[in-house]
C-alpha cells in the first residue's frame, strides 16, 4: 500500500502534482491513498488536479503557520500504526518542518520519499528521506549517445625489392650540444564560483537580505537559507547551518542538533 499526502501550502502546482502522480505511478505502481492538506484558497487552485487524481483535500482551519504540517504529521502517523500499514509514505513538501514525521517513520521500517520542485526543497531536509524526487523541469542531463566511428584500413600492397641507397655523411660543425628548449607551464583556467565566498558573507549583508532577522525573532531556517541561496550569499552545496555557526555571537541556533530555526542575538543596550 503506498500513500501519498500533499501539503498544499508549499507543493501548490498543478503541473508538479500531475508530474508527480505520473512519475510515482510509473516508478512504483497504484496510490491507494491520497490526500491533499492546505487553505481553502490553495486548494480551490488545485481543484482540477486533485479532481482527476481523485485526491481527499483537507481543508485546514483558519489558524496561524504550521497548521496544516502537524495536521499531514498527525494523519501520517495514524497510517504508521494501521494494520496492515503502508509499505510507502510519499511526502508533497520540501519543508523542513516535516523531517521529525519523516525519522518516526522510517523507524517503523516505512520507506519515505519526498517529491517536491527544486527551489522549495530545503537542502538540510535530503539526508533525512529514502529518496528525493523533483518536479517541474528536465533535473537530470541524459548523456548522449555516441556511435563508434568505423577504421578506415589501408589497402595491402604487394611486397617490393628492397634497394640499398647509401645515404651521404653529414658533416658535423660543432660537438656541443643543442640548448633545451624552455616549457612553459599553462595556467589552468579559475573555476567560476557558484555562490559568495564565506570570508565576503559579513553579519551586515546578511541582516540585508534576510531583514526580518533583525527583529531578534526565531525565523525558520529554510526560509532564511532559501534568501541566501537566491541572493547568492550561500554557495549552492552550503548549508545555512554551517554559515551562521561562523558567527556565534551573533546568531543563535535550536534546536543544538539538527536545528530548523535561527534568530539574531540583539546587542546589549
Amino acid at each position: 500500500m503506498i500513500a501519498f499526502l500533499i501539503d498544499a501550502d508549499n507543493f501548490s502546482s498543478p503541473v508538479w502534482i500531475d508530474e508527480a502522480f505520473q512519475t510515482l505511478e510509473r516508478t512504483d505502481g497504484s496510490i491507494s491513498i491520497r490526500r491533499a492538506y492546505g487553505s481553502a484558497e490553495n486548494l480551490k487552485g488545485l481543484a482540477d488536479s486533485l479532481r482527476i487524481w481523485a485526491v481527499r483535500p483537507f481543508v485546514n482551519l483558519p489558524l496561524p503557520k504550521n497548521t496544516t504540517d502537524m495536521s499531514l504529521a498527525v494523519d501520517a502517523m495514524e497510517l504508521a500504526c494501521m494494520v496492515p500499514k503502508p509499505k510507502l509514505v510519499v511526502i508533497g513538501s520540501g519543508d523542513l518542518d516535516f523531517v521529525p514525521l519523516v525519522v518516526r517513520l522510517r523507524e517503523r521500517g516505512i520507506k519515505v520519499v519526498c517529491v517536491t520542485e527544486r527551489s522549495k526543497m530545503a537542502q538540510d531536509a535530503v539526508p533525512a528521506y529514502d529518496q528525493v524526487i523533483y518536479v517541474g523541469g528536465d533535473q537530470v542531463d541524459q548523456p548522449i549517445a555516441v556511435e563508434p566511428k568505423p577504421v578506415a584500413t589501408a589497402p595491402v600492397r604487394p611486397p617490393t625489392k628492397k634497394v640499398s641507397i647509401k645515404s651521404p655523411a653529414v658533416k658535423t660543425t660543432s660537438s656541443k650540444p643543442l640548448p633545451a628548449k624552455k616549457v612553459v607551464a599553462k595556467k589552468a583556467p579559475a573555476k567560476k564560483s557558484t555562490g559568495a565566498s564565506s570570508d565576503a558573507v559579513t553579519v551586515p549583508r546578511i541582516l540585508a537580505v534576510v531583514p526580518n532577522l533583525k527583529a531578534g525573532q526565531w525565523q525558520l531556517l529554510s526560509e532564511v537559507a532559501k534568501v541566501l541561496h537566491d541572493e547568492k550569499l550561500l554557495a549552492k552545496n552550503a548549508t545555512s547551518t554551517k554559515l551562521f555557526k561562523k558567527f556565534p555571537h551573533h546568531f543563535e541556533l535550536m534546536p543544538a542538533v539538527k536545528p530548523n530555526q535561527v534568530r539574531f542575538i540583539l546587542p546589549l543596550q
